[in-house]
């Protein structure tokens, strides 16, 4: 493989983890749908469509993409270090930030939140009631980072075995594209009939409902980077592709019409009906057009760095580590702010973006974080 390094894909991660932010934010702000750990009001029935758009359509492809980049890395990473290596930089480079976040960050959040809601004992007194009603790890946002910790340990044991070492291969075209999306609309559908959205692994936080969708990107993803997938992909598939996604973006409020008419979206979420099938097969076709636009979009128009993209590239990983405690506790701060929601998710979005990656800068450059981050 060539050392050359892919720039759009940096560009990428910080594109993804921006959506992180304010996908999170948009929760705060108003949306109907979502879990996030601090919710201001929930907005009215014509900007609700909005906001589910919104939330679906990002819900549908942005962690997956993050799982594709993140297994399109690791062969090389696993080459080059052997298992052991491998591991040992894993365990550093995810569980570490996991761990903290779990046993500080974590708490803090949950402390703050308490106080909001009208909590008045002492710090303490909230960890011994957090520790007696313990029931998972609680970590947030950096599921993500326990999950690609477990894929990790999964990769590292197949290629001891001797799977998984991959073969170079073509970029598929686009029938094979299209009957991958339609397959993994199947799969994900068949997991939603026992666990339909909202379902979460609490021992683990891990939504299973969506993960039949993270383990095939990852998987693929392992097969793009022998193939080197990210640069063979035709611009006339990324064009094909982007107009693909926008039919599914305008789509997706008249499925939510259709399908919930009396304004109960339940039945999306699971179990054997037409329209959790439907809501199944849409992120899925949705999630491929999305990320098949974006790599060929950025691969052909934004395939380099200025400073400020250099440093925010460098600086997005650990905006994703610690993006949580930063929204929370700007909203919380601005929380007697008078706006309407759609208004004030932009405001605050606006303001915590930069905020997140700034903080980020500095982290990452004390001592004990630059090998971690």
């Amino acid at each position: 493989m060539s050392n050359k390094r892919l720039f759009f894909v940096d560009n990428l991660r910080v594109l993804l983890t921006v959506m992180v932010i304010v996908f999170h934010l948009a929760i705060t702000y108003g949306a109907p749908i979502g879990d996030w750990q601090y919710k201001e009001g929930q907005a009215g029935a014509i900007e609700g469509i909005f906001y589910t758009t919104f939330i679906a359509v990002s819900q549908a492809f942005f962690m997956g993409f993050f799982f594709l980049i993140s297994g399109y890395f690791t062969p090389g990473s696993f080459d080059r270090k052997g298992a052991g290596t491998f591991l040992r930089d894993r365990l550093l480079r995810l569980g570490a930030p996991l761990l903290f976040y779990v046993i500080f960050i974590d708490p803090i959040i949950g402390y703050v939140l308490a106080l909001s809601r009208g909590f008045t004992n002492s710090f303490l007194d909230f960890l011994v009631f957090r520790i007696g009603n313990y029931d998972g790890l609680g970590s947030g946002p950096l599921w993500f980072l326990e999950a690609l910790l477990i894929f990790a340990f999964v990769y590292a044991l197949l290629r001891r075995l001797g799977i998984g070492t991959g073969v170079e291969s073509k970029f598929p075209g686009n029938n094979a594209i299209a009957f991958f999306a339609l397959a993994l609309g199947a799969v994900s559908f068949v997991v939603r009939v026992w666990f339909p959205l909202g379902y979460n692994f609490t021992l683990l936080n891990l939504q299973i409902p969506f993960f039949p969708q993270y383990i095939a990107l990852f998987a693929a993803g392992l097969a793009a980077y022998r193939g080197k997938w990210f640069t063979q992909i035709p611009k006339e598939a990324g064009r094909m592709w982007a107009r693909v996604a926008v039919v599914l973006i305008a789509f997706f409020p008249v499925l939510l019409v259709l399908g919930a008419p009396d304004g109960d979206p339940t039945r999306f979420a699971g179990g054997l009906n037409w329209q959790a099938f439907t809501l199944a097969t849409w992120e899925q076709l949705t999630c491929i057009a999305f990320i098949i636009a974006l790599t060929v979009l950025f691969r052909e128009r934004y395939n380099g760095q200025g400073m400020l993209a250099k440093s925010m590239s460098e600086s997005a990983y650990t905006a994703y580590i610690i993006h949580a405690p930063v929204i929370i506790f700007l909203a919380l701060g601005l929380r007697e702010v008078q706006l309407p929601l759609l208004l004030k998710w932009v405001f605050v979005s606006g303001l915590a973006v930069p905020l997140c990656f700034t903080f980020s800068y500095y982290i990452k450059r004390l001592p004990i974080m630059q090998r971690i981050l």
